[in-house]
């Protein structure tokens, strides 16, 4: 069995050395492949990463974007060319932690979900901004309410899918709508989201956050589109 693990990145080069040494270091009881998506960054991630995959070994993959066109196109080009049972998205900063990843895979290694979702608020209090917290929690119930689910994270970067599942899913969000369009389109399929907890570390938009208010617009506006 093997787990790819998509690594959408713009202008991280603060952080994607450490994210990407996590990685590496664990030890799971499967095979992995990475593919990192670099998306027009111009703070010099692009070079690292050039320097880097050189002493990977071949399950280790970097791909360029020309221009910064979004996590949404990333994950995209990182989904054609993944080859694992499981597929994760991992970001490239450090508010998520891949020591999670044992938990997360779980209920698919044991068949006892297809999709888990890592939920940042069924564990200790997350460290969050108080508008970021009201934001996640208005996206989660309208999403609960218009789906028929029960998630406490629709959100989350933490989005584990087996394989055929993901594969299937007709894709266009380009940007960071593209969390919403996941989950949209997983329900709409009748297909249940485990949640397991996770831990968090978020971070600042002085240290890089890139998320803000119009990204909750246009999901609440995908959210609605989806369901129509």
């Amino acid at each position: 069995m093997r787990l790819s693990i998509i690594v959408p990145v713009y202008n991280e080069a603060a952080t994607i050395a450490e994210v990407l040494s996590r990685v590496l270091a664990l030890e799971l009881d499967l095979d992995r492949q990475i593919v990192v998506v670099d998306d027009g960054s111009t703070d010099g991630t692009r070079e690292w990463l050039d320097a880097w995959v050189e002493g990977q070994p071949d399950w280790v993959a970097v791909e360029h974007h020309a221009g910064n066109r979004g996590k949404g196109a990333a994950i995209r080009t990182g989904l054609a060319k993944v080859t694992g049972d499981y597929v994760i998205i991992q970001d490239g900063d450090l508010e998520y932690d891949p020591r999670d990843y044992p938990r997360l895979l779980a209920p698919l290694v044991e068949g006892r979900a297809r999709v888990v979702y890592g939920s940042r608020f069924l564990g200790a209090r997350p460290p969050m901004f108080f508008t970021q917290r009201m934001g996640n929690v208005f996206l989660t119930r309208l999403t609960n309410l218009l789906y028929g689910a029960s998630l406490t994270d629709m959100e989350t970067c933490y989005k584990l899918f087996a394989r055929d599942v993901i594969a299937k899913l007709p894709l266009v969000a380009d940007r960071f709508d593209v969390e919403p369009e996941l989950t949209a389109r997983v329900l709409r399929q009748g297909i249940e989201i485990v949640e397991v907890p996770i831990s968090y570390s978020g971070r600042s938009y002085v240290s890089g956050k890139k998320i803000d208010w119009r990204d909750l617009i246009v999901a609440v506006r995908t959210l609605v589109r989806l369901r129509l």
